[in-house]
């Protein structure tokens, strides 16, 4: 098969932040809610768009309904600690090899694109940290917030297609470290989805949801697409 578009996931596929997403999370949700939350309640809704990730975890907990400004506000909070991480914090950094791989690519004709569970104003501090500019680094970018519906749902994966020329979603690789990305991916159609074990998810963790392949790190991407490496 023959691709035309890659679609990486952002926090823990691309960029390495030192699991910053999950501890600003549970953070916001014990500023604002006064509830504890563990790393694996966390990570369980780690890749859907964030306001649902906040629902879901306040309703499990409290067995009821959650009202929207509650979780509005707890979303704002999460939102100015993520800024601020991204912004400052040495720890932010692609993740090794990311630079080369979206080159190589690049080099054979594809495209690439970022989608994320992050909305607008989180993405563009990161990419504007990274210095990964649209086109010269990537081809497109997509949050959840640019879209009616994010992961689980295609509807980031069509819009990447959309804004690169791409009409055939068997042309197209899914590459996340999250079992949304990978339920993203297949929910598309995508011709090959790959989960990356070094992420937020371990290989156990991503085994079960649907996949082509696991791989350690993005840099085994070209080799899975049958290239010869990163360049």
């Amino acid at each position: 098969m023959e691709y035309d578009l890659v679609v990486f996931d952002i926090a823990g596929t691309t960029v390495f932040d030192g699991d910053a997403v999950g501890t600003c999370l549970r953070q916001a949700l014990g500023n604002v809610s006064q509830l504890s939350f563990s790393r694996d309640d966390v990570n369980a809704v780690m890749g859907i768009p964030k306001p649902v990730a906040i629902r879901s975890l306040l309703e499990q907990r409290l067995g009821r309904p959650v009202e929207e400004s509650r979780v509005d506000a707890v979303h704002r909070d999460f939102e100015a600690r993520m800024l601020d991480y991204y912004r400052t914090s040495p720890a932010v950094i692609e993740v090794d090899g990311a630079l080369g791989v979206f080159r190589t690519l690049h080099e054979r004709g594809l495209k690439v694109a970022l989608d994320t569970g992050f909305g607008r104003p989180i993405t563009d501090a990161v990419l504007e940290r990274l210095g990964w500019t649209v086109p010269a680094v990537v081809d497109a970018t997509v949050t959840s917030d640019d879209v009616a519906s994010g992961r689980p749902a295609p509807d980031m994966i069509f819009r990447a297609m959309q804004m690169t020329g791409v009409a055939d979603p068997g042309r197209v690789v899914k590459v996340g470290d999250t079992p949304s990305d990978l339920l993203e991916g297949s929910n598309a159609g995508c011709g090959m989805v790959l989960g990356v074990t070094s992420g937020s998810h371990t290989a156990d963790q991503l085994r079960p949801h649907p996949h082509t392949a696991l791989i350690d790190s993005i840099r085994d991407l070209p080799q899975a697409l049958g290239m010869n490496g990163v360049g």
